[in-house]
């Protein structure tokens, strides 16, 4: 009669063998099937993904100029009289040389205008203007400008750090900090990111606009009797 119960917990056991049994190539397969269309939407990126990564890169580049530049200002504030060895001025330039290439190097082309027609077929034509003057074409770029205005404020703080002219030294870092801000300023303008909303924040001043000079009226041609 003892047998009963150990017959009872062997048949159980066999049972549950056979349900797993059955069951695990059902799990493996469920596991191993291709995603739902819920899974699929579910991993479906943000809407406007890729117009606020490229928000997101410009504040990184903006970011990974900035950091270096303020790292070279520290070091060569808290030196003794603002003098820095060779060596360690050289290594504190690098990154921020490399920072403000890739910066560059992402910043928007600023695009040229298209070429005016040509009217040399009119007798005595006026000479056309250039399509775009120097100073417009530069004000169509300021993030690129304010980089390299940045680059060269930090060579003139690394030569004067390491030249012993205390008196450039003190010149040179409020300039170096300037180019920082407009770095800053040209991105926050440039860059397509969003207006600042915070409370009493003063409106930020809007880009120049690069317009084409007004071309000069031509003569017409004489009616030919």
């Amino acid at each position: 009669m003892r047998a009963l119960p150990v017959r009872r917990i062997a048949t159980t056991v066999l049972c549950a063998s056979l349900l797993i049994g059955t069951a695990g190539p059902v799990i493996a397969a469920e596991s191993d099937s291709p995603p739902s269309n819920a899974q699929e939407a579910a991993r479906a990126p943000v809407a406007g993904a890729d117009a606020l990564l490229a928000q997101a890169k410009t504040l990184g580049d903006a970011g990974g100029v900035l950091t270096p530049v303020t790292d070279l200002l520290t070091a060569v504030l808290k030196a003794d009289k603002g003098q820095l060895p060779a060596a360690e001025a050289a290594k504190l330039a690098e990154p921020v040389k490399a920072a403000i290439t890739k910066a560059s190097a992402a910043a928007p082309k600023a695009p040229e205008a298209p070429a005016l027609p040509q009217t040399s077929t009119l007798p005595e034509a006026a000479a056309l203007p250039k399509a775009m003057p120097d100073d417009a074409r530069a004000a169509a770029d300021p993030k690129a400008d304010a980089l390299k205005a940045l680059q060269t404020a930090v060579d003139t703080l690394l030569k004067a750090a390491t030249g012993g002219d205390v008196a450039a030294v003190a010149g040179a870092v409020p300039t170096v900090l300037t180019g920082l801000v407009n770095v800053v300023a040209a991105t926050l303008l440039g860059g397509g990111l969003p207006a600042p909303d915070l409370a009493g924040l003063p409106a930020l001043p809007k880009l120049p606009e690069a317009k084409l000079p007004a071309a000069p009226n031509v003569p017409q041609a004489p009616a030919l009797s």
